[in-house]
């Protein structure tokens, strides 16, 4: 195997920037489970669904900035500084487009969707109110993606450092303030949360434009100025970009299908699977960023010539990945029950997470290499490849879960995180290993 010219510090540079800045979203569920957990399993069951829904729709915008940063990462890696702001632009328009139009299929059907999907009338009344306020950050959720999209592919991630501090610290107080009525705030519970939520990402939204505006060079990256609209770039992009809002739409809706599935077993067991995930989300903060950081990294390399370097490259951020989500799994194992204890007063509740919590444990370390891979399969500009490998996947994930969950225990179905990652990886590991990516041309 070709040494790779990529430093473990270049990968960390990249990588601990973009691992705070996931999280953002991780910091909103957290704190939302954590709040609303100590109210009850209602409150924090539908938290939990009526995120997992709102989270499907943000999909497609997370998928095109996937594409967006693939551009901006290989325009980079060419030295091309002035074509960025030209994607950007692309770019922006149309993520207001697809807010507008994913704002609208919420407001106006996600009463009648939810009825259909959730079982349990308490969770399905509390669900609805969750999202009578988070409905309306769609809109600016679209931009904070593709902002983050921006400063990865131009390897300058620590804004989304920033971002996320911000983000944190406004969702935090907020949630505390709305749901428990206090500094003069109305009493609010659930919505309370919600609107916490909506809070903290138009923050993010704001501060984005700010920081961009004042710190990136205008002239050197074209940014802020209006650049001829151009369909021939916009097609390129969606041909890039398309395949992964597909690909992501794909991944999270099986996702919300396994919570749904999940919830037909029971009020307890939508709990308990709450308190798991919300667990989950911490434990695979490191694995995303790594992630990541290969999808860029590979892309930036071929923009380089240096395709040769990429499947050591990508191996050596593994390395990175497993161990730094070594010592996350190494700490939850051994204290699973005090780490429960952050989500719910209920001790029934956390003792029936443990089984679970391990299951997530073992999941995790398979993250560190199957995502990796994964993510680099995208970077290599071949995203229609990465939908195909993924649709294939979670065919076989979504039917694992069905049988489990009419079958086995909670802990069970939840080793469907094992088959998903295990196939994924492999699968993702042969494609890099020997597939003619190489002259994928964007």
């Amino acid at each position: 195997m070709i040494t790779t010219t990529i430093s473990n510090r270049e990968i960390w540079r990249i990588a601990y920037p973009i691992m705070l800045g996931n999280l953002a979203q991780t910091i909103i569920t957290f704190t939302d489970t954590a709040f609303l957990g100590h109210l009850g399993t209602i409150e924090l069951s539908a938290s939990m669904m009526a995120g997992l829904y709102y989270f499907v729709f943000t999909t497609l915008a997370m998928g095109f900035a996937v594409g967006i940063q693939i551009f901006i990462a290989r325009r980079y890696g060419e030295g091309n500084f002035s074509k960025i702001g030209v994607v950007f632009q692309h770019g922006a328009l149309f993520v207001l487009g697809l807010g507008i139009l994913l704002f609208s299929i919420l407001f106006f059907f996600s009463h009648k969707l939810l009825h259909v999907i959730i079982e349990s009338e308490n969770i399905y009344a509390a669900a609805s109110e969750y999202l009578r306020f988070r409905q309306f950050g769609i809109m600016f959720v679209v931009f904070n993606f593709l902002f983050r999209s921006f400063y990865v592919g131009i390897s300058n991630t620590q804004v989304i450092t920033f971002s996320t501090i911000i983000m944190a610290v406004v969702n935090i107080f907020f949630d505390w303030a709305l749901i428990f009525g206090h500094v003069g705030l109305p009493e609010m519970g659930i919505g309370g949360a919600a609107l916490a939520s909506l809070l903290a990402e138009i923050t993010a939204f704001f501060f984005f434009w700010i920081y961009t505006y004042i710190k990136i060079p205008h002239e050197e990256y074209g940014m802020f100025r209006w650049h001829k609209w151009q369909p021939a770039l916009m097609g390129d992009i969606l041909k890039v970009a398309f395949p992964s809002m597909i690909q992501r739409l794909f991944s999270f809706g099986a996702w919300f299908i396994f919570f749904v599935m999940i919830e037909k077993m029971g009020e307890t067991a939508i709990g308990v699977s709450s308190v798991v995930r919300s667990t989950y989300m911490i434990l695979i903060i490191p694995g995303i960023a790594f992630a990541s950081t290969a999808n860029t990294l590979t892309s930036r390399i071929i923009g380089e010539g240096k395709s040769n370097e990429v499947m050591s490259s990508v191996w050596k951020v593994v390395k990175n990945s497993f161990l730094c989500s070594l010592v996350l799994v190494v700490i939850v194992a051994i204290i699973p029950h005090l780490v429960l204890q952050i989500y719910t007063d209920d001790a029934a509740l956390a003792q029936a997470a443990i089984p679970s919590v391990y299951v997530i444990c073992a999941a995790t370390l398979l993250g560190a290499f199957s995502m990796t891979f994964f993510e680099a399969v995208s970077g290599t500009g071949n995203t229609t490849a990465a939908m195909a490998l993924e649709f294939g996947i979670l065919i076989i994930y979504i039917i694992y879960v069905f049988l489990m969950s009419k079958t086995s225990t909670i802990a069970g179905v939840w080793t469907a995180e094992w088959v998903y990652n295990i196939s994924i990886g492999l699968i993702s590991l042969v494609y890099i290993w020997k597939a003619d990516w190489g002259r994928k041309r964007i």
